[in-house]
């Protein structure tokens, strides 16, 4: 006979597919009973029209059957607003950005930044935060190019919200990455124009009200330039490093440049640079030269830090944009296998972090 007790441990063990831990450690699992075989287990959800519910059913009957039952039925009740709340204060309130991405945190912030637009680097930052998470990295991938957002189409998951908790932003997850956007909050079809002010307070939400998960990196997409969202992000996070990217031609690389030296005297650590739409050889054999050479080796000379790679601009590439699943998933495209080596130098560039240390005295 199966106990309720053994139930109760199965169903607590469930991981949230949004909180990202067990509804055990979240107060999530209610009553549960078992009578003649049959397991009633009740789950009280975070909100009323929570997304994932369907799921959390799906998972939480498969692990009550695995005790042994004969059948599970699943009910759901909802938190209170006190309850959300305390759910809220105890797995995220309270931290300022400086606090959550700080230098004594564990979170590494990489700033994918560019001189101007049209070079790629969302590309670069969404297939960069997907590779990390397949080494096993946990990640959060930050759109934070509010004018001209497009991550969520890059991920594969335009039209997807976040739900809210309390205080606590809830990302979606795809590819293993949890992603937040102003795309997500905004009509796709309707411009953002918003002055400095606005764009601090957006900035400021994204790093202290969305809730990641406890991650090893977070990946943020940053505007074109070296305007209000940079210098933001620099004040916020000092302690950030930054991946510059450009495309061959001189045009760019030129502009490039300024992107990495205002985030040196924002504090921040550019880390290498990255060349994207280079050359590629076609099937038959051919070079294939859509934007020159040379811009990616240029900018990085110039500002005294390797050139971690380059990508070119295969048709895979364009499809995936158009597809949502980020090219680095084909692994046998000459760009997906640049991007797989840019990222191993990515990883090794990490400096230890968290080592400040602890107030005691023998």
């Amino acid at each position: 006979m199966t106990s309720p007790d053994a139930v109760r441990a199965a169903v607590g063990a469930v991981v949230d597919p949004e909180l990202r831990r067990p509804l055990s450690d979240l107060g999530m699992v209610g009553d549960v009973t078992v009578v003649d075989g049959i397991a009633t287990v009740e789950v009280r959800l975070t909100i009323a029209a929570c997304p994932k519910q369907s799921q959390i059913e799906d998972e939480v009957r498969a692990a009550a059957l695995s005790t042994g039952v004969g059948s599970a039925t699943v009910s759901f009740g909802v938190m209170s607003d006190e309850e959300r709340q305390a759910l809220s204060d105890r797995i995220h309130g309270g931290r300022s950005p400086e606090d959550r991405f700080g230098p004594n945190s564990l979170t590494r912030v990489i700033a994918v930044t560019s001189g101007k637009g049209g070079v790629g680097k969302s590309t670069v930052a969404a297939n960069l935060a997907v590779a990390l998470a397949a080494r096993g990295q946990k990640v959060g991938l930050l759109d934070a190019d509010v004018f001209g957002f497009s991550i969520p189409g890059l991920m594969g998951i335009d039209g997807e919200k976040p739900t809210k908790v309390a205080d606590m932003i809830l990302p979606p997850v795809a590819h293993g990455v949890s992603v937040i956007s102003i795309g997500m909050f905004v009509d796709p079809h309707t411009p953002v124009s918003w002055r400095g002010p606005m764009l601090h307070r957006t900035v400021r939400q994204f790093l202290a009200d969305v809730y990641y998960g406890d991650i090893d990196v977070l990946v943020c997409d940053l505007p074109p330039g070296t305007g209000d969202v940079a210098i933001s992000l620099g004040q916020m996070v000092p302690h950030a490093d930054v991946l510059v990217v450009t495309t061959p031609q001189a045009t760019a690389s030129d502009v490039a440049e300024r992107s990495g030296l205002v985030a040196r005297q924002l504090g921040q650590s550019v880390i290498g640079v990255v060349e994207n739409m280079s050359d590629w050889t076609g099937a038959d054999g051919s070079l294939r030269t859509m934007f020159g050479s040379g811009g990616g080796q240029d900018v990085a000379d110039r500002l005294g830090v390797p050139l971690l790679g380059s990508i070119p601009l295969t048709p895979a590439v364009i499809a995936a944009g158009n597809s949502g699943v980020p090219v680095v998933h084909d692994s046998t495209d000459p760009a997906a296998i640049a991007i797989e080596a840019i990222t191993d130098v990515v990883m090794k560039t990490a400096k230890p972090r968290g080592n400040s240390s602890l107030p005691l005295s023998f």
